[in-house]
């Protein structure tokens, strides 16, 4: 299924949690933390000022983006879970 985020929203695929600790100790799935990256799926065209110009996003399909651990709302498609959050709530790009 194709989507395409609308104005300043992107699409993220959330990266896994750590699945075991520094000391080798495996952390069950309902003892992990949401995750707080993701990969930029896709990104919509850009925010909508007050004049009606449209500003571009920073970020860019296939960014690694670090965000709020409870921003957006998460989704599934295809199986998978995803998260859509505004470009505002991302907190750095990764490199």
């Amino acid at each position: 299924m194709k989507i395409r985020p609308l104005q300043d929203r992107i699409l993220l695929r959330p990266s896994e949690g750590e699945e075991k600790t520094a000391g080798g100790i495996i952390i069950p799935d309902t003892a992990k933390e949401k995750p707080q990256q993701g990969v930029v799926i896709a990104a919509g065209k850009g925010k909508v000022g007050d004049d009606g110009r449209v500003t571009p996003l920073d970020v860019k399909v296939g960014d690694k983006v670090l965000y709020g651990k409870y921003s957006g709302n998460e989704i599934t498609l295809d199986g998978e879970k995803h998260v859509i959050l505004r470009e505002e709530d991302l907190l750095a790009v990764l490199s």
